[in-house]
């Protein structure tokens, strides 16, 4: 028995159909289907269970995945109990800060540029902090078991 790259090749070379001899060789022979083309699909068909595979618009649910997390469940919303933990929300709130400060900078007409460079700096040590203080994702609890977001 041909191992699977012979089959396949095989079964490629005779999707192309098998050329008449009065044809051209330069044309494509694409459309023609061949006896054992169709043979090769009826024995795919019989290996199958008889019905060709289709595919089909169903919601595919894992069964770890919780989808309606309970927001009141205490494991899940704690209250920062650590100092990691206050920096961590230090952090986010100097983005966030930073982030209307851009907004409003924005919409005034004359601003210093001290002032630019400053919330732009907030910014940055706001983004950067994100990176030291984040927390492990083993304990996220919107993933589920293979790290999907959920």
């Amino acid at each position: 028995m041909p191992n699977r790259a012979e089959r396949r090749a095989q079964a490629k070379q005779n999707r192309k159909g098998v050329p008449q001899p009065n044809q051209p060789q330069n044309r494509g022979r694409g459309g023609l289907i061949d006896e054992y083309s169709l043979q090769e699909r009826s024995r795919r068909l019989e290996e199958n269970g008889g019905t060709e595979w289709k595919p089909k618009a169903e919601k595919l649910v894992a069964p770890a995945a919780n989808l309606d997390p309970n927001y009141s469940d205490p494991k899940v919303m704690k209250a920062p109990h650590s100092v990691h933990q206050w920096f961590r929300i230090i952090s986010w709130t100097l983005i966030v800060l930073s982030a209307i400060a851009f907004a409003v900078l924005m919409w005034v007409p004359k601003h210093p540029m001290w002032l630019i460079i400053t919330v732009a700096a907030v910014f940055v040590v706001g983004v950067l902090s994100l990176f030291f203080t984040a927390g492990n994702y083993r304990h996220n609890p919107n993933l589920d078991d293979n790290g999907t977001a959920i």
